[in-house]
């Protein structure tokens, strides 16, 4: 009732009010709409006349606002509404990876994809799933993909770089490092995986170049000292190198730099040695090896020595060398085996079978002993104790050779070398580490994680028995 009689109201104002104004406004005012058509209207109609116009053409304009408002609003609701589903996905393909239901997470991963195809993380997960299971060409291909979405992802470019390493593709890989570095100069983690990718390739004056600039870092103590000691390794292989290539005076400089900071390095001692070798300075690398061995007491040395002395036709001197080593240190079983093992070498029956017969020590741990006593027991007509020793020599070959062993990882070697193939640890390869005692290291291989094979040959030539 109260809507009525406002309606009826506001009629009658309306027409009054126009009424009104067309009294005090009379005539006509003629509108041509066409050459031939026209309309007289009062000037109060026509006044009405505009403005309602006016107002149809304001209320369509609000009403196209209103509609894209709506429009957009519905669109950012869906857009909204799809991110939480991609969300979810997401969360429920990196639960099952988690809890290692590695097909349910590929399939949610790739649904999350299917609705948003420029998802960087689901990208980067399911990249990292399928390299995990080895399909690399998978794994590559989508994080080139997350790599072209966000060329500037640093986590990106290591999990790319990590599968072109995977699938031996090194420059690759390089090249996609260096990519980081462009962006981050400081990155560790990418230059350390740079500094491991040139080791693998035997870039050594790379890989020391980049080693030099990781101990600038603010690396915490544990980590500086491991890299100092990879430093020293990275020295020594540059100058390794350096003589392979016929530049002895450059290897100098870096085997001396090795010893510089590791007075206990043995493989830059011998490189030295070979130097003077290959200068034909022998009497200095003589002399230097046995100032080495008086300071380390380590039989490597003694070994380099006996391979030299032999070489030169001198058996003699090694012999000499050795008898000196052990009127220092009688008591020392290891040199007592080795000076054994050399009249062996030398076919000296009578003298071997004096010095190892009396040795007390590696029978226990050395499978050769054994061998070389049952040689020795054959060519003295002793039978039965050649077959009780054949007995414990397990695998009798006729060429006898005492491997060497690795205190850090207990790889055996048949020949010795400044790192070891296994750990690629250097300064590490010793003989009969369960009898030099003194010279075991107190650190073992627990816990460290498994380093790779490291394809490597080492200066000095295998140390090997006849």
């Amino acid at each position: 009732m109260l809507r009525l009689l406002l309606t009826i109201f506001l009629i009658s104002a309306g027409v009054f009010i126009y009424s009104y104004f067309r009294e005090l406004n009379p005539g006509t005012v003629v509108v041509r709409t066409s050459s031939t058509v026209e309309f007289e209207l009062s000037p109060v109609t026509l006044a009405l006349i505009s403005m309602a116009i006016g107002a149809v053409i304001v209320a369509f304009i609000i009403g196209l606002q209103q509609t894209a408002h709506a429009i957009l609003t519905w669109q950012s609701t869906r857009l909204v509404r799809r991110k939480e589903k991609v969300d979810a996905l997401h969360r429920e393909g990196t639960h099952a990876f988690m809890s290692k239901r590695t097909v349910e997470a590929i399939s949610l991963f790739e649904k999350a994809l299917a609705m948003d195809p420029n998802r960087v993380d689901s990208l980067l997960w399911l990249g990292n799933i399928y390299r995990s299971e080895h399909n690399f060409a998978e794994a590559i291909r989508l994080h080139q993909h997350a790599h072209r979405i966000d060329d500037r992802n640093i986590e990106v470019l290591l999990e790319l770089a990590k599968d072109l390493e995977k699938t031996k593709r090194y420059e690759d890989a390089l090249l996609t490092l260096q990519k980081i570095l462009k962006i981050e100069p400081d990155n560790l983690t990418a230059l350390i995986r740079k500094r491991d990718l040139h080791i693998k390739l035997e870039k050594w004056s790379d890989a020391l170049e980049i080693q030099h600039r990781l101990l600038k870092a603010n690396l915490p103590e544990p980590d500086k000292q491991a890299e100092a000691e990879l430093l020293v390794g990275c020295m020594y292989e540059v100058g390794r190198q350096l003589l392979e290539r016929g530049h002895p005076d450059k290897a100098r400089r870096y085997f001396r730099g090795a010893i510089k900071k590791d007075r206990s390095f043995l493989p830059a001692y011998i490189g030295l040695g070979e130097i003077l070798i290959h200068e034909g300075k022998t009497k200095d690398a003589v002399e230097i090896l046995k100032k080495v061995y008086a300071r380390t007491k380590s039989v490597i040395i003694l070994h380099r020595l006996e391979e030299f002395f032999l070489d030169q036709g001198e058996p003699s001197e090694i012999i000499r060398v050795y008898q000196e080593a052990q009127q220092q240190d009688p008591q020392n079983p290891v040199l007592q085996f080795y000076l054994g093992k050399l009249y062996y070498r030398l076919e000296m029956v009578d003298e071997a079978f004096d010095v190892l017969s009396t040795i007390e020590g590696p029978q226990d741990h050395l499978l050769d002993y054994h061998k070389i006593m049952a040689n020795l027991y054959l060519r003295k007509q002793h039978f039965e104790q050649a077959i009780v020793e054949l007995k414990k020599a397990l695998n009798f070959k006729k060429r006898v050779i005492v491997p060497y062993i690795c205190t850090q990882c207990q790889q055996e070697s048949q020949e010795w070398s400044g790192r070891c193939r296994r750990c690629a640890r250097w300064n590490t390869l010793t003989a009969l580490p369960w009898l030099e005692a003194s010279k075991l290291s107190t650190d073992t291989a627990e816990g460290l994680p498994a380093a790779p094979t490291v394809p490597y040959q080492g200066i000095a030539s295998p140390f090997e028995t006849v």
